[in-house]
């Protein structure tokens, strides 16, 4: 058994969502999930199939963020995962939908961070074990943290 840490430097202005999912219609069915929860929401997904000719499957509206999604999955290469990279509308906004798609078996990460893919090879194949979101914690936040925080969530519209 071989464990394998895949790096994905994250575009700048894109959200990546990840997990596990279990089936070939998965890739329409986040393309539907996604399509109908914004007209201005632009993503790209790519799912590996575990089974049969095991390929990546693809779809999304905008090129770009479907060849990044491809890209990471061709990197990553494990049975049921996918990838969906979001511009224009944050994982927030779509979280519950793509919890609700009936393939979706459980999420790894919703992130504009680095992360790293953690994933181990085996002579059946391979599958991602744990991911490694963004970096270390420096501390704990302080009264000035917590009001900026405050005020952060407010500026951009989710809280009042």
């Amino acid at each position: 058994m071989d464990i394998e840490v895949v790096s994905v430097k994250v575009p700048e202005g894109v959200n990546i969502i990840a997990g596990i999912s279990h089936f070939i219609k998965t890739v329409e069915d986040l393309y539907e999930a996604l399509a109908t929860a914004s007209p201005s929401l632009k993503f790209g997904i790519a799912f590996c199939e575990a089974s049969g000719p095991t390929l990546i499957r693809y779809d999304g509206n905008d090129s770009e963020l479907t060849s990044f999604a491809i890209d990471v999955a061709k990197k990553v290469s494990a049975g049921h995962f996918f990838i969906v990279a979001l511009k224009n509308g944050y994982p927030i906004n779509v979280l519950n939908r793509i919890k609700l798609v009936d393939e979706v078996v459980n999420i790894l990460v919703a992130t504009a961070n680095p992360v790293q893919f953690l994933v181990v090879e085996t002579e059946q194949g391979r599958g991602v074990i744990g991911v490694v979101d963004g970096f270390k914690s420096k501390g704990v936040e302080g009264v000035k943290d917590k009001e900026h925080r405050h005020k952060f969530l407010r500026d951009i519209g989710y809280k009042k």
